[in-house]
């Protein structure tokens, strides 16, 4: 039975994958047809090969300058002179077959190349339209005359110029640099390179003056080469540019000092009459804590009493800036005088001794508060004021108006900060073990305070104030002894040491001219303090 779907029969279906030979004359045409193709190739590639280079490329040619002698032509044919032709476009395309690579012979020695630059140059300054070759010596010229400019720039920018910028409120680095014409990355240059010393300049109070000394560079632009702060009047912060950024120096001026004199008597209170006197506050105050740790000036103090003081003055360019140490002192209480010499030793270190050479410094000070009154002493039976009951008062109260400065009594270690109770703000005071003094009904501590840290005697620890069970503002003061509550007025207090012995010899010669000086220095009459 035969399908339905054949469309082929099976003759033809024989022919269609039956191979059968091509006929003789269709490959004879083949053949002429592939000889052709070979002869016309070839003929191409004889024409390509004989025919002229394109005008595009470069040639080498030797140009024989005028004046020239024979014997040069040698020597410069033998260097790259290449020319460039200008081009010409062309209408036939130009295959790449016709790019001829012409290699030029390079110098062979380096003294005919001398020679031939310096003979160049000859012709060049002889024909005034001759053109320079040689790039190379022009870029050299113009770095020549570049660096001299910038060298002038230099000098003539070596001379700082000065700008003052005043601190205001709220003022920080970051706002003053840009008012002088400085960046943000002098800001930051000057506060990584200027050390510790440099603190102030992160601490700058109003009315403080910076001085800017700047230079120009090349594109006027302000470079920072120095920084000034003035500290006090006599200290100035420098801080200098060099290669690593900036390095500081404290520059401290010397003063000129004079010696002064002043005496006065005591009529109504200690504080009033030196300055009657022309005493000034820090001197008062220096001079009662020399003699404070013989004579209680809230307690002891009587009208008719003395005191003689010389002292120095400072002064800076002419013009007196403060009152200076003191040099020597004399105070006569209840009719005993006490003298004090001051004598620095090798170390810088200044105290005040007798004129035998004893020191004026004992282990403690009678009081913590040296211009002040007592409001109530050392009393076991007391009625306390606000509790309306009978409590010891193992202490004395100095009374003075709030914020009046506390003194340590002697050097110790601070034991306790804070509030205790009834005592309100408080700080006690522990001295090598034996001795603890208490400061109580405080306003305020000193900034910084805390337990453990060490102060010394005359150090301020605290401001009066009236916190606590207090009527009013006043310190409460307390003495111990192995932990034994005594009357701050009248313990008997260590002694510290006399001057040493080989300081002693020093000390004597010293003291001579300033213990005459005392000696001469007559007390005003009070006709002539009145005046």
């Amino acid at each position: 039975m035969k399908k339905r779907n054949r469309l082929l029969s099976s003759s033809q279906q024989s022919k269609l994958f039956k191979s059968e030979s091509l006929s003789p004359h269709k490959n004879r045409h083949i053949t002429i047809l592939s000889l052709l193709a070979l002869t016309g190739i070839f003929i191409t590639g004889i024409v390509l090969a004989t025919s002229e280079p394109s005008a595009t490329t470069s040639q080498t040619q030797s140009v024989q300058l005028p004046n020239m002698p024979e014997d040069t032509e040698s020597k410069t044919s033998a260097v790259e002179s290449s020319i460039k032709l200008p081009y010409q476009p062309s209408s036939e395309p130009i295959p790449s077959a016709d790019i001829v690579t012409i290699q030029e012979e390079q110098p062979v020695t380096t003294n005919a190349a001398l020679n031939e630059s310096a003979e160049i140059e000859r012709l060049h300054l002889n024909q005034p339209n001759a053109t320079i070759e040689n790039e190379s010596d022009i870029n050299i010229l113009n770095d020549v005359l570049s660096d001299q400019s910038e060298t002038d720039s230099v000098n003539t920018s070596d001379e700082l110029s000065w700008q003052e910028v005043e601190v205001k409120s709220g003022d920080n680095l970051s706002l003053i640099f840009p008012r002088a014409g400085l960046t943000a990355r002098d800001v930051y240059v000057v506060a990584q390179t200027a050390g510790e010393d440099a603190k102030a300049l992160l601490n700058l109070k109003p009315g403080q003056v910076l001085r800017f000394g700047t230079v120009l560079d090349n594109e006027q632009k302000r470079v920072l080469k120095q920084l000034q702060l003035q500290l006090t009047p006599m200290k100035t912060l420098t801080l200098t540019s060099t290669e690593n950024g900036f390095e500081t120096d404290l520059i401290e001026r010397e003063l000129d000092k004079h010696r002064q004199l002043v005496a006065g008597e005591i009529q109504s209170s200690l504080f009033l009459d030196a300055q009657k006197a022309g005493m000034s506050d820090k001197l008062i105050m220096q001079m009662a804590h020399i003699f404070g740790w013989d004579i209680d000036f809230a307690l002891d103090l009587r009208q008719g009493d003395s005191f003689k003081v010389i002292y120095n003055e400072n002064f800076l360019d002419g013009e007196k800036i403060a009152d200076g140490e003191i040099l020597a002192a004399e105070f006569t209480n209840r009719g005993k005088t006490f003298r004090a010499i001051q004598f620095t030793d090798s170390n810088g270190e200044s105290r005040f001794y007798t004129p035998d050479g004893d020191s004026m410094r004992k282990a403690f000070t009678r009081t913590p508060v040296p211009i002040s009154r007592i409001s109530s002493g050392f009393n076991p039976n007391r009625k306390h004021p606000v509790l309306k009951t009978n409590r010891p008062h193992r202490g004395v109260d100095y009374a003075a108006a709030t914020g009046t400065p506390i003194l340590a009594t002697g050097d110790g270690k601070v034991a306790f900060v804070g509030t205790k109770g009834g005592y309100g703000r408080t700080v006690i005071l522990s001295h090598g073990g034996r001795y603890t003094t208490l400061f109580a009904h405080m306003s305020k501590y000193k900034s910084g305070i805390r337990a453990g840290q060490r102060v010394r005697q005359g150090e301020v620890i605290g401001y009066i104030g009236s916190s606590g069970l207090a009527t009013g503002p006043h310190l409460h003061y307390e003495f111990r002894v192995d932990g034994v509550h005594k009357n701050p007025l009248t313990v008997t207090l260590p002694k510290a040491e006399p001057i040493p012995g080989q300081y002693l010899a020093e000390f004597k010669t010293l003291s001579q001219p300033l213990l005459a000086s005392l000696d001469n220095l007559q007390v005003p009459t009070l006709a002539l303090r009145q005046d």
